[in-house]
């Protein structure tokens, strides 16, 4: 027993001298950062709840004036929000691959375009690219445009006057919107499934996040020892059963059309990207899953487990990310009287003008709305980090990093950084009029990443945006019921409120 014991301490000592006295560990070690604690290093920090760890890297941000490393086990991460820093991570092709932490997303989204890299990435993003297009997003605003006037119904429903948690609304119909434009299904008729999904994403993710900060559950046979390792795979089979079935249903409307439309994807021809349904007498948009099913039918450049790991991907990044986008811009219009009535000014003059409708030339006149947008994704980004994972050496302007640890890019906090956003708290949307962009650092304003792997849906997700909020502006006056004061945010993949955000909805007397 006594050798059993010392074997293990001597073990233990070697890894912990190996971890920490190695090149990578001395180099880590001399930058700013919190107490460590042996073998653990700084994972006691991170065991309180979301919002708790939310918090926690709020202080560190702040405590350290540029960057600071913490240790989750024996695996360093180095903490940046500065511009300068951003421009170099982000912009470089050295540091395309995402971090260790992304892993846990494998089950799910498997080797996706959100978590792929090298030869796998190139090929992936080089696929769908066509698939946004700005000739296909002309096409899915008539889609944006009929989802946010039924939401608009839906509101009015409840009376000239009602309070509603914003949050599960707005789900919802995002949820519904990237169905219908990125996959090509309704699901109108399927509440029952669009809730399951969406109940089994919000704990599946919370579970992922759980298990990020605890490196001991790092091995899959580990954590599947646990409780939340077994709720981990049942929510796993919802959200695999969920997009397959979209796969399933886009297929074989393809093959009752036998395959003609997606030949005009694989011959470019634009003019037929658009077919009809003769079963539901429905517009059916070649979608980005059209692209995915082509490539397979035709070019072979992708299978079945392919297909569906994009498909996972852009649900989950398609939707939750733009309707936490809403829910902000909306919470920030109902406090703000002032600049919600300028910007329903804009919106009034553009929709009277074509009798409610939304189109490209329209979208691209909301111009004071896209300003209070961008100010809302500056203090809310949906992505608050973002985190590579360094192959090689990151000379940073203060810092040498060395390869073999993490890099985590803090959005959230880089964009209220004071010596870039002078009274950084403030909400003004004026700061992103052409004028006071121009002058700007590139790298001070990211919420949609930046560099070669920046969010290929980005314009997909502004349209969305700026459709949703002109309507609603334009039937409602927006009063706030929680303020943003009061909002605690959650740790999680996208920024999201540990509290019900309400907003008070009154129908404007036309």
């Amino acid at each position: 027993m006594f050798v059993l014991l010392l074997i293990v301490i001597l073990g233990l000592a070697f890894y912990h001298f190996y971890t920490h006295y190695g090149r990578r560990g001395k180099m880590i070690n001399k930058l700013p950062g919190p107490k460590i604690i042996p073998l653990l290093g700084n994972s006691h920090l991170f065991q309180g709840s979301p919002a708790d760890v939310w918090n926690v890297i709020r202080k560190l941000n702040k405590q350290y004036s540029r960057l600071w490393r913490v240790w989750l086990g024996h695996y360093p991460t180095v903490n940046l929000y500065h511009p300068d820093d951003a421009e170099i991570l982000l912009s470089s092709m050295k540091y395309i691959e995402k971090s260790k932490e992304y892993d846990f997303l494998h089950p799910w989204l498997k080797t996706g375009l959100l978590t792929s890299t090298g030869k796998k990435w190139q090929t992936r993003r080089k696929m769908l690219t066509p698939a946004f297009h700005f000739s296909v997003l002309k096409e899915f605003l008539d889609i944006f445009d009929e989802h946010s006037k039924i939401l608009v119904e839906h509101l009015k429903s409840h009376g000239d006057e009602s309070v509603h948690d914003i949050v599960p609304i707005f789900t919802k119909y995002t949820l519904n919107t990237i169905c219908e434009t990125a996959m090509g299904t309704s699901l109108h008729d399927s509440d029952t499934q669009d809730d399951t999904y969406r109940n089994a994403l919000h704990h599946l993710v919370e579970i992922l996040y759980y298990r990020a900060f605890r490196p001991w559950l790092a091995a899959d046979w580990i954590f599947n020892l646990f409780s939340k390792g077994g709720l981990f795979n049942q929510y796993l089979m919802m959200l695999h059963k969920f997009s397959t079935n979209i796969i399933n249903e886009r297929k074989e409307f393809h093959e009752q059309t036998g395959d003609r439309h997606l030949k005009s994807i694989i011959s470019s021809d634009t003019s037929t990207n658009i077919a009809y349904d003769g079963i539901k007498s429905r517009k059916k948009r070649m979608a980005m899953l059209d692209h995915l099913i082509a490539a397979q039918k035709f070019g072979d450049q992708i299978d079945d487990d392919g297909i569906r790991e994009e498909v996972d991907t852009f649900i989950f990044e398609g939707h939750d990310t733009t309707s936490m986008g809403m829910c902000f811009v909306l919470l920030m219009l109902s406090e703000h009287k002032e600049i919600q009535d300028q910007a329903r000014e804009e919106v009034d003059m553009v929709l009277n003008e074509m009798n409610d409708k939304i189109g490209t030339a329209e979208i691209q006149q909301l111009n004071y709305l896209e300003q209070c947008i961008k100010e809302t994704l500056r203090l809310y980004p949906s992505v608050p980090l973002i985190s590579r994972h360094l192959h090689t050496d990151l000379q940073l302007e203060n810092y040498l990093i060395p390869a073999g640890c993490s890099a985590d890019l803090h959005i959230y906090d880089l964009h209220r950084n004071p010596n870039f956003w002078p009274d950084p708290e403030k909400f003004d949307p004026d700061r992103f009029s052409p004028d006071r962009s121009q002058k700007r650092h590139p790298y001070s304003f990211v919420p949609f990443s930046a560099g070669p792997r920046n969010c290929i849906g980005q314009k997909f997700a502004m349209m969305e945006l700026k459709t949703y909020m002109a309507h609603i502006l334009h039937k409602f006056i927006l009063e706030p019921v929680d303020y943003s004061k009061d909002i605690i945010i959650n740790s999680d993949l996208v920024i999201r409120p540990a509290v019900p955000i309400r907003v008070k909805f009154t129908a404007r007397v036309k």
